[in-house]
């Protein structure tokens, strides 16, 4: 595995990532992953980014983690929301130009907040094939445009999540269209210390099968 600091642009702001790249013969599936919410500590450092990128590069994907702006040396400042989806926006375009990714099949996967930033965005791009959502953040987002999304999904909460019931979980998951994927893992909270890799075997296995 090759693991490399890079920068990209988001319109006029730098951003720093680190990209991932497995063992073997190019061009590999790729899954970038984006990270909680910055007013709260979230970074591409963060425990559940880094079991997902690690796991996901050693089953022969590329894995991409970046820094939203204004997050570690990434340029700008919180961007209500809208900044960051146009950070993901970038995201896409970056890893979709990697010579050593096959750009027909590229997931996007996004942690709490991340997923709420990353997934309208992930949603209506054609680039993307695939989109998971670790604890999503119902208490903050909106997320009722997946009702008409016909892509892969899968959403992974834990059954001890702080701030998402799981009987709420459960009744959005089944207004969801297929194909979908819906787990909860016992004993998890939203921070999912101690179940890291769990859920990432579950992410990376649902990557493997939809991409």
């Amino acid at each position: 595995m090759k693991e490399t600091r890079v920068d990209f642009q988001s319109g006029e702001l730098t951003l720093e990532g680190v990209l991932a790249i497995p063992e073997g013969v190019p061009p590999f599936p790729a899954v970038i992953v984006c990270h909680p919410h910055s007013l709260y500590g979230g970074s591409m450092d963060n425990n559940v980014v880094c079991s997902l990128t690690e796991t996901l590069t050693e089953a022969s994907f590329v894995s991409f983690k970046f820094n939203f702006r204004g997050v570690g040396e990434s340029q700008g400042e919180f961007g209500q929301g809208i900044g960051e989806q146009e950070d993901t926006e970038a995201a896409i375009f970056f890893i979709s130009m990697l010579k050593e990714v096959d750009s027909k099949t590229v997931g996007l996967a996004g942690y709490s907040a991340g997923a709420g930033f990353a997934f309208p965005v992930g949603f209506k791009d054609t680039r993307i094939k695939a989109l998971a959502a670790v604890s999503p953040a119902f208490d903050m987002f909106d997320f009722s445009y997946l009702k008409k999304c016909l892509k892969p999904k899968l959403l992974v909460l834990g059954s001890k999540d702080n701030f998402v019931a799981t009987s709420d979980f459960l009744e959005f998951c089944q207004t969801l269209p297929e194909p979908k994927q819906c787990e909860i893992i016992e004993g998890a909270d939203h921070s999912w210390w101690g179940y890291e890799s769990r859920m990432a075997a579950e992410v990376t296995n649902f990557f493997v099968n939809a991409l």
